[in-house]
């Protein structure tokens, strides 16, 4: 049975995720503070960090991060420390032990703030604007950097994966959808149909499906 190990495990993706990955897999957590979870079978604060026997891990899935301050009540810096340099810890940790496969969750933020002709690929140079995005690209830089330079035509056993998600809904969501929910169910009559703002959406259902069947059960996939 394969271990994973994922960073930031009792958010909202890493709860949903757990949940479907929990019967295939060992799972391992990696947080500030440890929830009551049956998913996990060992919890790691942050402090554990250089102690965790990396080693025996399979799969990293690194979900830790500052996620994007609507309020804009963060200053820049804090985001460059969580998203960039954390994500590079990690990173280090997944070069230097016997793991085969790193999963980055990035953002779509990352690529453009918004999309001005309507649809974003991975073709379009990324620009992002402000320091949630900024912080993400760096971190992804840092990863497509040493793929580049160690891992493409290397015989090390290595692959890393990294996923721009759009906005994602599903149960405990406290995301900008969840506070839209919560403004559509007081009953109020708002003014939605006078705003144009076409969004995607993916559900994690759905995304937790590509991280169980396409890379972990297909691994040469991708």
């Amino acid at each position: 049975m394969n271990k994973l190990l994922i960073t930031g495990a009792f958010g909202f993706i890493g709860t949903n995720l757990s949940k479907a990955l929990k019967d295939e897999h060992t799972l391992w957590a990696l947080d500030v503070t440890e929830y009551p979870s049956e998913a996990y079978s060992h919890f790691f604060s942050w402090k554990e960090l250089d102690t965790i026997p990396w080693d025996e891990i399979n799969t990293i899935i690194h979900l830790a991060g500052k996620a994007h301050d609507t309020k804009n009540s963060n200053n820049a810096h804090v985001y460059f420390e969580v998203n960039t340099e954390l994500t590079k810890r990690i990173f280090d940790k997944f070069l230097a032990s016997n793991a085969e496969r790193f999963f980055f969750f990035s953002s779509i933020k990352t690529v453009a703030d918004e999309s001005y002709k309507g649809i974003l690929t991975e073709n379009i140079t990324p620009h992002p604007i402000g320091p949630y995005g900024e912080s993400k690209l760096k971190a992804e830089e840092y990863i497509q950097f040493y793929v580049t330079k160690y891992l493409v035509n290397s015989e090390m056993n290595k692959k890393a994966y990294i996923l721009r998600p759009c906005m994602i809904h599903g149960p405990a969501n406290k995301g900008n959808l969840n506070l839209l929910y919560n403004i559509v169910s007081k009953g109020i009559p708002w003014p939605l149909g006078a705003f144009e703002n076409k969004r995607s959406f993916l559900s994690i259902d759905n995304l937790s499906y590509v991280i169980k069947l396409f890379f972990l059960k297909n691994p040469e996939s991708g």
